[in-house]
């Protein structure tokens, strides 16, 4: 019995290779069966070996239909090899089964079966939505962390008898001799001595407005009348006798208040922000920025303040920058000399703090701010962006961009300096009205 199906027999195979066949040329390759069916020929359509459209697998029947290996569903289509590759047309192995045009199953896309392409344009939104959240998030909690550290410990509501508001912002900036926080061996280091209290070493009033910024030294020996004010503590009311003494008097006597009404009632001038800092603070903010460059007209030396610079450029540390800014005894003309000596030095700090350098750099920023926020005493309606604005407009004092001076002086009395009342008029008028300050104090 032949098992062969129809038209498979060796009575009609005809003129073919194998099975004592005298044919040279072997018969196609046989197919394998596989798991994919291909669609079966019509009814009455590919009845013997042979037949069926051009470049198709003959149909038998009989026998289950075979997948296609030349249409680009099997291997010689475009799943491996493309461009027909892998199979001709008798069913020869062209030697081109991987290594075409496109990837297996997916065209020319490259990607395996089941794997979608990525979608970039949706991972860059959502990563830089990520980033921006946290960079939010870390603003925020910086802000109130920074917030929390400063010392709102002045009410300036207290001050009676005040200046009208003018136009700009007009802070007024004390480094105090305040020894809190010092050792014994700081305070030998540092070269402070241990005078109990505080008194104030230096005092600025710095205008922010928008025809450029001024900053004005006024000399702790200014001569200046205490005015009537109220106690800072006691609430109680004290009459103004026209008693004189020196600027820094007033801190000694009754604190910030007190000061910021002598100041006002000398001057003429609104006070808006009261800003304070100490020694301790002082060299603790230089240290963290990395020390401050400045470059020296003149050495000299002050046993007193422990200076000893040479004349140049230079990078102060802490214990540096403190001596600096309070040496006095090593000039003719002791306190005109500190407070341009301190302008110099406060218009580099602020410069130091506000480079790219320390706001860009977190391992920098955050010391820094730790160290000068945790120093600074300031008025109780004082808020952080008063704060950037002051660091701001003193580090455009520096750049030249704005005006340094002292109070114009006309003489002394009594080891005080007296202010030359026409130009301080001239000045506080200028400044009151956020003009272009035309007033020098040489």
């Amino acid at each position: 019995m032949n098992d062969w199906p129809e038209g498979w027999s060796d009575d009609n195979r005809g003129n073919r290779y194998g099975r004592g066949s005298g044919n040279p040329q072997p018969e196609a390759a046989r197919v394998m069966r596989q798991t994919r069916r291909g669609p079966a020929a019509p009814p009455g359509q590919g009845g013997g070996y042979g037949a069926g459209p051009q470049g198709a697998p003959p149909y038998h029947p009989g026998v289950p239909e075979q997948p296609t290996y030349i249409d680009g569903q099997g291997y010689g289509g475009q799943d491996y090899g493309g461009q027909g590759g892998g199979y001709d047309n008798a069913g020869y192995n062209t030697g081109q089964v991987y290594g075409g045009g496109g990837g297996h199953g997916s065209g020319d896309t490259g990607q395996a079966p089941g794997r979608p392409r990525p979608n970039w344009r949706r991972r860059i939104k959502w990563t830089a939505v990520t980033v921006v959240g946290v960079l939010v998030v870390t603003s925020v909690a910086t802000y109130f962390w920074a917030d929390s550290k400063l010392h709102r410990d002045v009410d300036l509501s207290k001050v009676i008898d005040r200046p009208e508001t003018g136009k700009g912002t007009n802070y007024l900036i004390v480094g105090s001799d305040s020894r809190a926080g010092l050792s014994a061996e700081d305070k030998k280091k540092l070269h402070t001595g241990s005078a109990e209290g505080k008194r104030t070493d230096s005092m600025m009033i710095l205008h922010v407005g928008d025809n450029g910024d001024t900053l004005v030294s006024l000399p702790r020996d200014s001569d200046v009348e205490i005015p009537s004010y109220v106690g800072s503590t006691s609430g109680k009311t004290y009459k103004g006798t026209g008693r004189h003494t020196k600027l820094n008097a007033a801190y000694a006597e009754d604190g910030p208040t007190l000061l910021v009404r002598t100041v006002e009632f000398n001057t003429g001038l609104h006070i808006d922000h009261y800003v304070e800092i100490g020694f301790a603070g002082f060299a603790k903010i230089v240290d963290a920025v990395g020390g401050v460059t400045i470059n020296i007209d003149k050495g000299f030396k002050d046993k007193y303040s422990g200076a000893d610079f040479k004349a140049g450029e230079q990078t102060l540390n802490g214990e540096q920058a403190l001596a600096f800014v309070r040496t006095r005894h090593a000039f003719a003309t002791s306190d005109l000399q500190r407070t341009k000596n301190q302008q110099k030095f406060l218009s580099a700090l602020a410069h130091e703090v506000a480079t790219p350098g320390t706001v860009l750099n977190p391992f920098a920023l955050y010391p820094t701010m730790g160290a000068g926020l945790d120093s600074l005493i300031v008025d109780k309606d004082m808020g952080l962006w008063d704060l950037a604005s002051m660091f701001w407009a003193m580090k455009g004092v520096s750049g030249g961009d704005g005006t340094s001076m002292n109070m114009p002086i006309s003489g002394s009395t009594g080891g005080n300096l007296v202010w030359d009342k026409a130009k301080v008029k001239t000045l506080v008028n200028e400044l009151r009205n956020d003009e272009k300050v035309t007033v020098s104090s040489d």
